[in-house]
């Protein structure tokens, strides 16, 4: 399905990821939204940063004082989705997603796969995210993992 999207990137840290990380993200996004078969085009903020930066917003919004991978901040409810689209593009404004590069490569050396499939599975796992998926419940985890799983399957990104 081809759909108007805007996918803006933002890459703040001096540490260089080594790969095409445009490309991935764009992929992995585009696939997710059809996967999900969301009916609207769409706008995805994603900001690639460092284990420092990222740290600083998780404790800041998740009062968690650690760094993590990635972070997903959905803009919608889903109860009324019409309140979340931009006025100026009439595009459905689904969030915002912060990945850290340096995890990138440790997850990646820590798990035996490539940076670029590292890459690929958070941004599929932070999708789902806002989409409104949650792994607090094991039930709700296998649904989320399955998702991301496939997503990543139909772009041909295994480990």
């Amino acid at each position: 399905m081809e759909r108007k999207m805007t996918i803006n990137i933002e890459y703040e840290t001096e540490k260089k990821l080594d790969l095409d990380y445009e490309t991935i993200i764009r992929q992995v996004v585009e696939k997710a939204m059809d996967y999900e078969k969301c009916p609207y085009e769409a706008e995805v903020n994603v900001t690639l940063t460092d284990n420092a930066a990222i740290h600083e917003i998780n404790r800041e919004y998740r009062e968690i004082d650690r760094a993590t991978d990635v972070l997903s901040f959905p803009m919608i409810e889903y109860e009324t989705p019409e309140d979340y689209f931009n006025p100026d593009t009439g595009e459905l404004m689904l969030g915002d997603i912060v990945i850290s590069v340096e995890k990138v490569e440790e997850q990646a050396e820590k798990y035996g796969h490539s940076k670029e499939r590292e890459l690929a599975f958070l941004t599929a796992h932070s999708m789902m995210h806002l989409f409104g998926y949650d792994h607090m419940e094991e039930d709700e985890a296998k649904v989320m993992e399955a998702k991301q799983r496939e997503v990543l399957e139909l772009l041909g990104i295994t480990r």
